[in-house]
């Protein structure tokens, strides 16, 4: 299959194709010309960090993904360490988030949001923690 090909069944942008072997995520085979020639087994790939992109998975990790993937002789215990250790990323986000909405949720229940010059937002940001 030519890259025009693998993008419509894939439903991704030639671009992200590009893109995806560049940062060596798939190896296409190479025609004499240079022209691509996608294989089946790079139309699968392809979907697969889309998805984990979607999920959050660094390309690292989608690059650890691939490989378990590739590996025959894998574990699924491999595979659930790399899916544990973003899960527990993604927590820490969410509770970096939590505090940072419940921080500016203060600040702008305290700001009147009038006519006046002075205002808890800028007060609160300009604040030092220490």
């Amino acid at each position: 299959m030519n890259i025009a090909e693998v993008a419509r069944r894939a439903g991704l942008p030639a671009k992200t194709i590009r893109c995806c072997e560049q940062i060596g995520l798939i190896a296409p085979l190479r025609q004499p010309n240079g022209y691509r020639a996608f294989r089946e087994t790079e139309m699968n790939k392809l979907a697969f960090p889309g998805r984990a992109r979607s999920l959050g998975f660094t390309i690292e990790d989608c690059r650890t993904l691939l490989a378990l993937y590739d590996d025959r002789t894998r574990a699924s215990a491999d595979l659930k360490a790399v899916a544990e250790a973003h899960l527990a990323r993604i927590g820490t986000k969410i509770a970096e988030l939590a505090a940072m909405q419940a921080t500016l949720s203060e600040l702008v229940r305290h700001c009147a949001g009038d006519t006046r010059p002075d205002c808890p937002i800028l007060q609160g940001l300009s604040r030092t923690t220490g």
